[in-house]
């Protein structure tokens, strides 16, 4: 099941012919209709609601989040760290969700992030020794318009982040801070997840830097469309139960053997704005997809994204995802896709709708060659396409 739309960012308007720019790109509605958005927030509380049966979809970052509280915890993180980071005497057994918090906590920061939007502050994650950090775009992305990002270790100290870049269409950016010999997270691989495996989230939800929490690998493969500032992140999700809420947007997922196998990005909550928190459906970007667009943007700065080079017909409710156009020149020329074909499934792999083939499309890399099942005037067809930039086509 994909999650539909229910609000959009406050602060812009949407037409469907946004909702899948560079892979594929809907076909306009002559009449489209949304539904109510959600009570407008600040940047600094940002958030995309969607509905899942009944609930909605959170971006987890996090602003003047819980109202004392929140603030207070976090001007408090300002001068020292929480005092129960340290920890207690005893050593954590080998094996346990304690000895990977262990391991893993002093590579997960805290940043304060303070925009055009506003302020907020969300959670990011060491990999490398010489300063670069991952995070979520809907938490950094905003610093890049003369903001300022400071990044709080858990041992305290600070430093000054500044964004290298940041992609809003997979909802991930890299930060670099000023120091070397900083201890980075391992990145595993989301391919070797599977579902009932331990999950372990760590991060600041409600500015209180350094909370664990751990749960299950709940589903994977989840298709949903989150992100903040007003632009649509698509995310071929882990899902997990152990509780995130915002403020852990940014952080890592880690298993087991502590490797990162997922960035944190949203959540689906019954609650509104303010009230908004963890039900225990938590939502994280699969660390394959992450690894790449942070290479790319550590790189050159940009990153990419694939492309068959259809515009999708948005209004087809399903199964599958219907074309409405294909562009000269494009990979879906060259392999025969035609208007009116209806795309259902992908790698092998069922899709429910238009959303869901967006997610399954960029869920690849420029250059990947995938297997399209075609269903063409009652006919099933199986096509072989190799994804492009949009820049090439």
């Amino acid at each position: 099941m994909t999650i539909a739309p229910e609000s959009i960012n406050p602060d812009r308007t949407m037409n469907v012919d946004t909702l899948a720019q560079e892979s594929v790109d809907p076909k306009p509605d002559p009449n489209p209709t949304f539904d109510t958005p959600i009570g407008a927030t600040p940047k600094g509380k940002s958030r995309v609601g969607l509905v899942i049966t009944g609930a909605a979809i959170t971006a987890l970052f996090g602003g003047a989040v819980g109202g004392a509280v929140g603030y207070t915890v976090a001007q408090s993180n300002s001068s020292s760290p929480i005092a129960v980071l340290s920890g207690g005497s005893i050593d954590p057994a080998a094996g346990s969700v304690a000895a990977v918090a262990a391991a893993v906590q002093p590579s997960v920061v805290q940043l304060n992030v303070s925009g055009s939007q506003g302020d907020g502050t969300g959670t990011g994650f060491v990999v490398s020794s010489d300063g670069y950090i991952v995070t979520n775009d809907h938490v950094a992305g905003d610093a890049g318009n003369d903001g300022t990002i400071d990044v709080t270790f858990v041992d305290g100290s600070t430093a000054t982040g500044t964004l290298v870049g940041g992609d809003p269409g997979y909802d991930i950016a890299v930060v670099k801070v000023d120091r070397t010999e900083l201890p980075a997270l391992t990145l595993g691989s989301s391919e070797t997840v599977n579902v009932g495996d331990i999950a372990i989230a760590i991060g600041s939800p409600l500015g209180l830097q350094g909370t664990v929490t751990s749960g299950i690998i709940s589903a994977l493969n989840r298709p949903v469309t989150a992100g903040g500032q007003g632009d649509t992140a698509y995310i071929n999700a882990i899902q997990t139960d152990a509780a995130i809420n915002p403020g852990n947007s940014g952080g890592p997922l880690v298993n087991m053997a502590g490797e990162v196998v997922g960035v944190n990005s949203a959540i689906a909550t019954v609650g509104r704005g303010d009230a908004a928190g963890s039900i225990g459906l938590g939502f994280a970007i699969p660390i394959d997809t992450a690894k790449r667009i942070v290479d790319e943007l550590i790189n050159t700065g940009t990153s990419q994204t694939p492309v068959i080079g259809v515009q999708l017909d948005m209004g087809f409710e399903g199964p599958g995802g219907a074309v409405a156009q294909v562009t000269s020149g494009s990979p879906a020329e060259a392999a025969g896709l035609q208007e009116g074909d209806v795309i259902t499934k992908v790698a092998g792999n069922l899709i429910s709708d238009s959303t869901a083939l967006i997610v399954a499309i960029r869920a690849n890399a420029p250059g990947d060659e995938i297997e399209l099942t075609v269903l063409r005037n009652g006919d099933t067809l199986s096509v072989n396409v190799t994804l492009a930039t949009a820049e090439k086509i």
